[in-house]
């Protein structure tokens, strides 16, 4: 007779549990909007939300129903008010909390919206403390109230109303779920500055920003290169379905803005790809020369958007575009096709309508060609160097989850952090999660390498090996880490070796940062502490407001250093209350510039700068007396 050991849980009917959609929204928020996270990423759930409810509105539009959206964000509440049909006032309360309800099933309704899982509101309102739609539709009004997906009031019928047809959603992130969260305006500005480039004729009033573009994708390129630092006045090309901008600068790398239905895909996808694919081949056709893929493509600024019927995308946050055909009735053509047969007969009729712009661009390809060339044999024994030392690499403590492995599940909360000295990659190496969290030391200060060319990244072996253990030589495909984080002293000497690890990366490997994978750590500057409790402190402000609330005259430590902090201390530091201010390129400022500014020799400029926004601290003892 077998027995049951004391320790074992039983497997019985009463194990099987059914959730209803909330509780399996709230359980598993990440299968329906991608990650958390607290606001300082771009792709952070906050985000997505406002999206979701953005998206309903532009898909409006998109269907010839309003003109204008409002938008209103405080630092915890969202509201958007669109102008289109309104949705049907007996359907409000289903739309916005029943899974598989909504008008996108039905292509007629909605064809080539942003999304057609008929999920995205329901995730907003699930994970959201406070939720409100109103719909006005033909003269009367419907709303109703829920918290966490629960409802908890609705309108008394259909009451009459003034109010212009439409949908007001106002909701309020879920902060036991997005902890600490808080909106990054940059990050909302780009998000609207996107909307209205690929709606052109729509306006977007965020916050009482007006967002309007005329001409699509052509404004986009102009707002994000600058005309004096093209090779050629930019190429803007449409059809339907399709929308193309694409120039060539001076930068290092490739840049692209890859959109299907509306959608930022920040990791590109099918058409991105055959975009890249589709220039070269109508390039070497154009000039009948082989040339190699990298140099067309070298400092390459491009924008590519299209249109397609039942997208398939290979996440819920819609970052990346799986391989698909245009639509039911065209199985024969793929989006791959679509966009190469669109490019083969566009850019190369303009190549040949446009003489001046194909010269300019067989130069920029030709001087490519030659920094190629020019570096190949430093390139090679560089490369040969840093595999022998990727082998035993003392500089890099890594991690066992990377980004670049698309089967785990948690490969967007893999980091890399640069620090400074054996002291602080001691206590951060002793502290971390060895599963998602890597270190890579710097031996004192890097060298400045703003004017250098890309040479100085394989004659330099630290900016080498730090460029293997990203895996960014070729591009940012094989990223290893989603988040490279510096993590520096908050001294002089940290700000300044934080400086010059920024223009390395703006330098040589730009698309990292407009991609947001870079980040500044935040460490406390004062630890605060009586006997009873101890708060650490980011800022002047937490300093004085922690003193309060311990009473008189607690201890106060101020950090120097990171290698002053226990490993102890320091976990805390880096785990789930982790602090990190993203580096953002602000939308009006061009990477030359910055790093003239920053790191050339306009010294006086500099200096009145300094003297101008200098800041005297006092000493924490004396503060706090």
């Amino acid at each position: 007779m077998s027995t049951i050991p004391n320790n074992e849980v039983q497997y019985t009917e009463d194990s099987i549990r059914s959730l209803d959609w909330k509780e399996h929204i709230r359980l598993r928020p990440g299968m329906y909007i991608g990650k958390l996270g607290d606001g300082s990423s771009s792709d952070d759930g906050i985000y997505v939300l406002v999206k979701e409810i953005v998206d309903n509105s532009i898909d409006e539009h998109m269907m010839g129903h309003g003109k204008a959206i409002d938008v209103k964000i405080s630092d915890h509440r969202v509201e958007v008010r669109d102008y289109g049909r309104g949705i049907p006032l007996g359907k409000v309360i289903d739309c916005v909390s029943k899974i598989n309800t909504g008008g996108k099933y039905d292509s007629g309704a909605f064809q080539k919206s942003v999304g057609l899982n008929g999920v995205g509101t329901k995730a907003t309102n699930a994970l959201s403390s406070f939720f409100r739609v109103q719909s006005f539709r033909e003269g009367k009004t419907k709303w109703a109230e829920f918290s966490k997906g629960e409802m908890l009031s609705e309108s008394d019928g259909e009451p009459e109303s003034n109010a212009k047809n439409g949908t007001q959603t106002i909701f309020e992130p879920d902060n036991t779920i997005f902890k600490n969260y808080h909106f990054i305006p940059q990050y909302l500005d780009n998000l609207f500055w996107n909307y209205a480039y690929l709606n052109a004729g729509l306006s977007i009033n965020f916050n009482g920003q007006k967002y309007f573009s005329q001409k699509g994708l052509f404004d986009l390129l102009s707002k994000k290169t600058n005309e004096e630092e093209n090779r050629y006045p930019i190429i803007h090309l449409k059809g339907n379905d399709i929308e193309i901008a694409m120039t060539h600068g001076n930068q290092y790398g490739e840049e692209y803005y890859s959109f299907v239905n509306g959608q930022n895909t920040t990791q590109g996808g099918t058409h991105l790809q055959a975009f890249r694919e589709a220039v070269v081949r109508t390039v070497r056709d154009f000039y009948k020369k082989d040339y190699a893929p990298e140099d067309i493509r070298a400092s390459i600024v491009a924008a590519v958007a299209v249109r397609v019927q039942e997208p398939v995308f290979e996440s819920q946050t819609k970052t990346k575009l799986g391989s698909i055909t245009m639509s039911p009735d065209s199985s024969s053509q793929t989006v791959r096709s679509f966009v190469g047969d669109f490019i083969k007969t566009e850019l190369d009729n303009f190549l040949h309508k446009n003489p001046t712009t194909a010269e300019a661009l067989k130069k920029r390809i030709e001087q490519s060609e030659r920094e190629r060339k020019d570096i190949a044999g430093i390139k090679k024994l560089a490369n040969e160097r840093a595999k022998k030392a990727n082998l035993h690499n003392k500089k890099l403590r890594d991690c066992r989850v990377h980004l670049s492995n698309e089967k785990s599940d948690n490969r967007y909360d893999s980091m890399l952090f640069i620090t400074e000295g054996d002291s602080a990659s001691g206590s951060i190496t002793k502290s971390r999660n060895v599963q998602t969290q890597a270190v890579f030391s710097l031996r004192g200060k890097p060298l400045n390498c703003f004017g250098l060319t890309k040479k100085i990244v394989y004659e330099n072996e630290e900016f080498n090996l730090l460029q293997h253990a990203l895996n960014i030589e070729d591009g940012l495909e094989g990223l290893r880490y989603n988040k490279i984080i510096i993590a520096t002293d908050a001294d002089v000497d940290g700000m300044h070796i934080r400086l010059l690890m920024m223009t390395f990366f703006l330098q040589f490997f730009p698309d990292l940062v407009r991609n947001g994978h870079l980040y500044i750590l935040e460490t406390p500057l004062f630890r605060v502490r009586n006997k009873k409790e101890t708060i650490y402190c980011y800022s002047d402000e937490e300093r004085l407001n922690a003193i309060q609330k311990l009473g008189p005259k607690p201890e106060i430590t101020r950090f120097k250093g990171l290698g002053e902090i226990s490993p102890e201390e320091f976990g805390k530091f880096i785990g789930d209350n982790i602090r990190l201010e993203p580096v953002i390129l602000e939308k009006d400022t061009t990477i030359p510039k910055i790093l003239t500014y920053f790191m050339g020799k306009n010294t006086p400029d500099r200096q009145r700068f300094i003297i101008d926004n200098l800041i005297i601290e006092k000493d924490p003892a004396e503060a706090a007396a």
